[in-house]
């Protein structure tokens, strides 16, 4: 069997204008696997991601590994889990594309010289070692997507949580960032529309709506029931 490495139980969130994001989300995530994540606008996505590394904090359990999401655990648990964001402008703030990737590791209290080694890694793995010198603001979209998972990467996570990876991409840098992210060999937990991805790169599905978890089971079982699909708007 497997080991779990995200374990949700009855997790709820409402934002602070009383907006009920999630309702009663139980969910577990196992090691090595890729999970989609998919529902319709408002469905509690991008909620769920931003609970997995306490970023929000609703009313629930949530364990990552040996871990239980408590405020003395955080900066392990963040260490764990990569959170790549939709927009790749909210993950890069930095002068370079060094000094973006850098800058986990350096929070992390590494010495330079291991800063340096795992840039030069997560720049390596997303095939965006040439671009170490350039302005981040300079890069094509497609590039800063990269980049952003280099951000990631250069902590060595366990778990990625990508929040639609391959939105806002021409069919070129989609197809480029499918094939990077079936390189990967991490965890992977993937909020998206994109059904052709999740066809491509997942082993099993959650479908979420108004912030439940509607139904559950591999990509084939609910890629292939078209009712189930239209029914929360993804047909």
């Amino acid at each position: 069997m497997p080991k779990k490495v995200v374990e949700i139980k009855g997790l709820n969130y409402s934002y602070p204008d009383g907006t009920i994001a999630l309702r009663n989300v139980s969910l577990d995530v196992f090691e090595g696997e890729s999970l989609g994540i998919i529902g319709p606008n408002g469905a509690g996505k991008s909620t769920l991601l931003l609970h997995l590394n306490g970023i929000l904090k609703g009313d629930g359990y949530i364990r990552i590994s040996d871990l239980e999401m408590e405020d003395k655990n955080l900066f392990r648990i963040r260490s764990r889990v990569g959170l790549v964001f939709q927009d790749p402008d909210n993950q890069l703030f930095m002068p370079t594309v060094f000094d973006d990737v850098a800058f986990g590791p350096i929070n992390m209290g590494l010495p330079k010289g291991k800063v340096e080694e795992s840039v030069s890694e997560a720049l390596e793995e997303v095939d965006m070692l040439s671009s170490i010198k350039r302005l981040s603001h300079h890069l094509s979209f497609g590039e800063k997507k990269r980049v952003s998972i280099a951000t990631v990467l250069s902590m060595n996570p366990e778990i990625l949580a990508l929040d639609e990876p391959s939105g806002n991409l021409d069919p070129k840098h989609r197809r480029e960032l499918i094939n990077l992210l079936k390189e990967l060999n991490h965890t992977k937990i993937i909020a998206t529309h994109d059904l052709g991805l999740v066809s491509e790169i997942c082993s099993r599905i959650a479908i979420f709506d108004r912030g439940e978890v509607v139904a559950e089971g591999s990509v084939q079982d609910i890629l292939g029931n078209g009712d189930l699909l239209e029914a929360h708007g993804l047909a």
